[in-house]
């Protein structure tokens, strides 16, 4: 038996019948004598270019462990299923377990994002929130801060 990484997109008026879908196709690997490494919905996505007037897709993908017969059966379902919208079956050298790059990339955001909220509600201490900086005070006339701006007195001359 060959290991196969098979990505295909559902069509996403169709999201909600994803987990049915990775079932029956998972079910159908395993009927041929098949194994599933790992599955990983990526979730909807949009897509690169518009497929039939379509903008956004549901990404999911399979690493298998199956023969000819049981792959032939997995291409005539995805052929015959109207939800998907395309799928692609790369042949790799051994199976594939942990998570896939994008799984990798979207965890590491995650984290990102969540260490910044609490980076973020850490940084101001025990000042409390500022309000309405109320408590400044008269700061009074600043005067001249010896900018670069001309005042109304100053003329220019254009010398020839």
């Amino acid at each position: 038996m060959r290991h196969y990484e098979v990505v295909f997109l559902v069509h996403p008026d169709q999201s909600e019948q994803v987990p049915g879908m990775i079932e029956r196709y998972s079910n159908l690997i395993t009927a041929t004598g098949g194994t599933v490494h790992r599955v990983e919905d990526w979730g909807r996505r949009q897509l690169a270019y518009p497929i039939s007037k379509i903008h956004k897709a549901h990404y999911l993908l399979l690493n298998i462990e199956v023969d000819s017969d049981g792959l032939d059966e997995l291409q005539n379902a995805f052929k015959f299923n109207d939800a998907v919208i395309r799928n692609l079956i790369m042949k790799r050298k051994g199976p594939t377990y942990g998570d896939s790059p994008i799984m990798k990339v979207e965890r590491e955001s995650r984290e990102k994002k969540e260490r910044d909220e609490q980076n973020r509600n850490r940084d101001r201490g025990d000042r409390g929130d500022r309000g309405d900086r109320g408590d400044r005070g008269d700061r009074g006339d600043r005067g001249d801060r010896g900018g670069s701006r001309l005042s109304e007195n100053t003329t220019l001359s254009k010398e020839s």
